[in-house]
């Protein structure tokens, strides 16, 4: 019963590859990317909801799978210039380096946002670096590199959780009139 259905999924994965771009293959491996970008950014958008931010649960794993596809998008454009025979002098290097800056330059458009100033303070700048450091999240699943991706998304969580209680003492200091390091 089992070879049946077996070779009944094959067939139907065989019959719409053979009449369409699907490849079931490579939505396996994106699927799995872009479930990986979601769940390494996790902690971080647990975080910043946590604290009661802005921006948070859904905003931060959105960011990392929208900055994931598209690298993964653009990843299948650079196999096409790749190949074509009239690309001549083309370096993927250089394309894939454009790519990560038109993505670096919309995330940080779209944490500027997250940015508020008010009449004395300044508000949302540590969210905006998170958005931003998030996306460098999403790029780094894309291109194979998890280790960096866990790298980034830990170091980040770790300057939010450990670094905040400290700021916010020096802060109330500050406005107190003492001297933090006295």
């Amino acid at each position: 019963m089992m070879d049946f259905f077996l070779n009944f999924f094959d067939a139907v994965k065989n019959l719409i590859e053979t009449y369409s771009d699907f490849y079931f293959f490579n939505f396996l491996i994106y699927l799995f990317k872009l479930t990986a970008a979601l769940i390494i950014t996790l902690p971080l958008a647990l975080e910043r909801e946590y604290h009661a931010r802005n921006l948070g649960l859904r905003t931060f794993p959105l960011l990392a799978v929208a900055s994931c596809g598209f690298v993964l998008i653009s990843e299948s454009f650079i196999e096409g210039i790749a190949t074509d025979v009239n690309a001549g002098d083309v370096n993927i290097a250089d394309v894939r380096g454009r790519i990560m800056q038109g993505l670096m330059t919309g995330i940080g458009f779209l944490g500027g946002g997250a940015i508020l100033k008010t009449e004395n303070r300044i508000l949302g700048t540590a969210t905006a670096v998170s958005l931003w450091s998030t996306g460098t999240v999403g790029a780094a699943v894309a291109f194979d590199r998890y280790e960096i991706a866990i790298l980034v998304a830990g170091m980040n969580f770790l300057v939010l959780r450990l670094l905040s209680p400290l700021k916010e003492k020096m802060e109330n200091d500050f406005h107190d009139g003492k001297n933090f390091f006295e």
